[in-house]
């Protein structure tokens, strides 16, 4: 195929947002072109054969940095040496599930065993499920006292694959809002332009910046926290709206991207379900960029961004 292919087909057709082609743009994984008759982007044969390059490594969770890797090394020493880690983390994780499987069944045969009727039986399998819980390493069983030493360190590895997630209370705050947008207008429009002229107008709510992303509905809007002074008239056309803030899980979106994103919102949800929260499908959620900073990004090979997903107490019955 010769001719250049719109934005939003590929978008369609690869089922990713016009935010994340962009993204892979950004790191300079693909390269778009324009015409004089059509203000959005387009993509050529080869663009699109890197896409589809990209979604492969993607769906192997291989990281952007990797991936630039790949592309910018001819040869296939890199991509080879990238799966055979890929693999590598793959059989230590699947190493420590069956050995934790293992501790687990250990256990299970120790209930079986115990008389309930026994007041000794209960009460050592009750101090052992307390050490457990608390993380006590010397623990002083009648038979192999390893067990749960290892036990918590198995955990703890796996553990160490799931993101640090914190629960945030983000204050009430006067914003200026883009307006839902489609992701192209939203990069491609004039809000950008306008918010870099206006820099001035705006402060941080948490963290360093004081800009939020909002979705819904397959557009989005940017929502930018304003000085306290500012008033319709400071940033005219764009409207001035009061966010009221509330509860949210927060964890990091390692490489920025759509694929990152529901990857760390799954384990958000699942870490959830052994807390006292539900996510509050009243509100949207909400991406913030943290440490907005050129050397940082080089450093890292993306941008950080946090996701924020609002949620509520649990209700009683």
């Amino acid at each position: 195929m010769n001719e250049l292919i719109k934005i939003r087909d590929v978008s369609t057709k690869y089922d990713i947002s016009a935010r994340t082609l962009r993204y892979y743009e950004d790191m300079g994984l693909i390269q778009s072109a324009r015409s004089d008759d059509y203000a959005y982007r387009l993509y050529d044969e080869a663009a699109v054969r890197r896409l589809e390059q990209i979604l492969i490594l993607r769906k192997l969770n291989i990281s952007i940095k990797d991936i630039q890797r790949i592309f910018d090394t001819s040869g296939s020493e890199v991509v080879l040496e990238v799966l055979g880690k890929k693999v590598d983390s793959i059989d230590e994780e699947v190493s420590l599930l069956h050995e934790l499987k293992e501790i687990v069944l250990k256990f299970i045969r120790q209930i079986e065993q115990a008389d309930f009727g026994k007041e000794s039986d209960i009460k050592l399998l009750y101090e052992k499920a307390k050490e457990i819980e608390t993380q006590i390493t010397n623990v002083d069983y009648h038979d192999n006292p390893s067990t749960v030493n290892r036990l918590l360190e198995v955990t703890e590895q796996l553990d160490s694959k799931v993101p640090d997630i914190m629960i945030v209370r983000i204050p009430k705050f006067r914003a200026v809002t883009s307006g839902l947008l489609t992701f192209e207008e939203l990069f491609s429009g004039g809000f950008g332009p306008w918010r870099e002229a206006h820099n001035h107008l705006f402060k941080p709510v948490i963290f360093d910046s004081p800009d939020f992303l909002c979705g819904r509905d397959g557009k989005a809007e940017w929502i930018w926290a304003i000085k306290d002074e500012v008033t319709q008239v400071d940033t005219h056309p764009y409207e001035i709206i009061e966010y009221l803030g509330g509860l949210y899980s927060v964890a990091v979106s390692v490489d920025g991207d759509s694929e990152s994103h529901n990857r760390v919102r799954s384990k958000t949800e699942k870490w959830l379900e052994n807390t006292n929260f539900a996510i509050d499908s009243s509100r949207e959620l909400m991406g913030h960029m943290i440490y907005v900073d050129d050397e940082i990004k080089e450093g890292l090979g993306y941008h950080q961004m946090n996701l924020y997903v609002p949620i509520k107490l649990r209700e009683t019955k």
